[in-house]
């Protein structure tokens, strides 16, 4: 019986960690971009929102950029969509919007 409380518990607690960790987002990038003060390269990153700042993985080689953000509560986003500007200086994301949330990451110079 001692044994079956162990796994039950151990299971519990396996679980507890999967949900405790933050939700990520996937987007892609189709060329060099800035979020805020940070330069991405091109390519497909997992986001995943810390506080105040947005981590940023690159799923290729698994390095990991940080960029300030202000979180702004809308409506639900059915999707993850990622605005960008193209100005003279180059791609800047402007925002994102967190799919199955009501967040999206606003994103400053």
């Amino acid at each position: 019986m001692t044994k079956k409380a162990l796994l039950f518990a151990g299971s519990l607690a396996l679980a507890a960690v999967a949900f405790a960790s933050p939700k990520s987002y996937e987007i892609v990038l189709i060329s060099a971009t800035r979020a805020g003060a940070t330069q991405l390269a091109a390519g497909q990153y997992r986001v995943q929102l810390q506080g105040g700042n947005a981590i940023f993985t690159n799923i290729e080689n698994r390095h990991s950029f940080v960029a300030a953000v202000k979180v702004a509560t809308t409506q639900k986003h059915q999707d993850t969509t990622v605005e960008i500007s193209n100005e003279a200086g180059g791609s800047h994301i402007t925002a994102i919007d967190l799919g199955g949330s009501a967040a999206t990451l606003e994103f400053g110079e």
